[in-house]
């Protein structure tokens, strides 16, 4: 390919722009989800002016063939794709006993072998990680207080990360006291406690359907029971399927992500929301929401969080950092609403306290503006990495394929051929060391046998992208 612009030629400047950029995306040089290079620096490359190159991008947006978004650039999106969304679920006809353990310890020992390729792993952070800023504040957090920040926490949690907490609630409308703030051991204890104040054992909870398998774990070691709601991919839990269920089902509370699902990546706007949470408190049903993607999205402005619109303090609201700073510090986080005296008493139950230094380590991140930065790039290289995986997908696996386009979050759901099994493909996979996450895992009544969830909030390189050509010879081979 030539480089240089030809000033002689017949076609106008922009258009030698246009036939550049589509002579890269051909050779490979720049792929789906790649940004374009700055209006700036390819008009000082190329000698011409920036007008000239503002145009040919124009144009080459006008073509569906990038998108441009605000303070970020301009975005090479998957081409050619007419992706068809996953099948909606049908409802279900019964609340079930969930029995999900002994396929979760299998997939979490896969994620974990050596020299495994970990699609089976919703890890966000891995695709833009804070760990080098993050050591810098805990070096200094230890310098500054010593011993002390090795110490028990208070059981409630660090009070300047409470603090912080609820002022970064302010943006979304809500006015939160430090003291209505909970610090527990990620979301997943957040979700387990929220459950022990609303329900037990023997009592229904309704889930999305497909749901987060880590709920279903936790419903199962409850002994309580799983009502499966249709998930529509792109906007959220159906209320008119909820409705019907809590007619028909004596429902004790709901879990849903209403802000970014997992895993299909659904958003449910705020309109929904609101219907949701009064449909809910119409009925005195707790609604307990596991948001820990809701800072992983893709719209403009991120959802209300579901509490917003309670009047009866009946919406618990659970999330955390593991999604968006540090897996490992385990440091989450619970608005209990109406029930924040009984959630204390569980979680001193529980775990007494959480990490101190990891809390404060997370404080002085947040109070210094770069967690936000931090996420807000994240969110760009995770957008970037989806349109790089959808384009994967599209090209390695059978036409047949069908497949969700994420809202938010890190993971991609796949619809495969209806020959295909996902625990098939799992276990077939894990001979080329590649772990993914198979669809039954997802429903407690073992739905979703054709379907998987991948990842693309990973550390993306030519490893990541020869697992998924090989995943689609797989799908391939069971197709036939």
């Amino acid at each position: 390919m030539s480089t240089a612009i030809q000033r002689d030629k017949s076609s106008f400047l922009y258009q030698q722009v246009v036939e550049m950029v589509m002579e890269m995306r051909s050779s490979g040089t720049l792929r789906a989800g790649d940004r374009l290079p700055s209006l700036r620096s390819f008009s000082q490359g190329l000698k011409v002016s920036i007008p000239t190159v503002r145009q040919a991008y124009v144009e080459l947006e006008r073509q569906g063939m990038v998108e441009a978004r605000p303070k970020s650039g301009y975005f090479l999106k998957a081409q050619n794709i007419d992706v068809q969304g996953p099948k909606k679920a049908t409802p279900p006809r019964r609340p079930r006993v969930v029995n999900k353990q002994s396929l979760i310890e299998e997939v979490f020992t896969a994620i974990h072998a050596p020299g495994s390729v970990a699609l089976g792993l919703a890890n966000p952070t891995a695709a833009h990680s804070s760990d080098k800023a993050l050591a810098r504040v805990m070096r200094r957090v230890l310098a500054n207080a010593g011993n002390k920040a090795i110490a028990y926490g208070p059981m409630e949690g660090f009070p300047p990360l409470r603090r912080q907490l609820a002022l970064s609630h302010i943006d979304q409308g809500l006015q939160i006291d430090p003291s209505e703030v909970l610090i527990t051991n990620g979301a997943q204890e957040a979700i387990a406690i929220a459950l022990k104040c609303v329900a037990k054992a023997g009592d229904i909870i309704a889930v999305e359907s497909p749901t987060y398998f880590g709920v279903l774990e936790l419903i199962e070691s409850l002994g309580m029971m799983a009502l499966e709601i249709p998930l529509c991919p792109d906007h959220g839990v159906g209320l008119a399927d909820l409705e019907a269920a809590l007619k028909k089902h004596p429902v004790k509370a709901c879990v849903f992500s209403s802000s970014i699902s997992n895993p299909l990546g659904s958003y449910m706007n705020d309109e929904r929301r609101e219907a949701l949470v009064h449909l809910l408190e119409s009925k005195d049903i707790p609604l307990i929401e596991d948001d820990v993607y809701g800072e992983l999205h893709f719209q403009k402005t991120r959802s209300v969080l579901a509490q917003r619109f309670s009047t009866k303090g009946l919406v618990l609201t659970c999330s955390s950092f593991s999604k968006t700073a540090a897996p490992g510090y385990r440091i989450g986080w619970l608005l209990a609403g109406r029930f924040h005296d009984q959630a204390k008493r569980v979680k001193r139950a529980l775990s007494c306290s959480s990490s101190l230094l990891n809390q404060w380590t997370l404080s002085e991140f947040m109070a210094s503006g770069e967690y936000e930065r931090n996420i807000r790039v994240l969110r760009q290289v995770l957008e970037r990495y989806k349109q790089r995986a959808i384009a994967l997908v599209t090209e390695y696996f059978p036409t047949e394929t069908r497949m969700s386009n994420p809202q938010g979050g890190g993971v991609l759901w796949v619809e495969l051929p209806s020959k295909n099994h996902g625990n098939d493909l799992f276990h077939r996979a894990l001979d080329h060391n590649i772990s993914i996450a198979p669809g039954t895992l997802f429903s407690p009544s073992d739905k979703f046998k054709h379907c998987i969830r991948v990842s693309y909030g990973v550390q993306w390189s030519d490893k990541i992208e020869e697992s998924y050509r090989i995943l689609g010879e797989l799908v391939k081979e069971g197709s036939s």
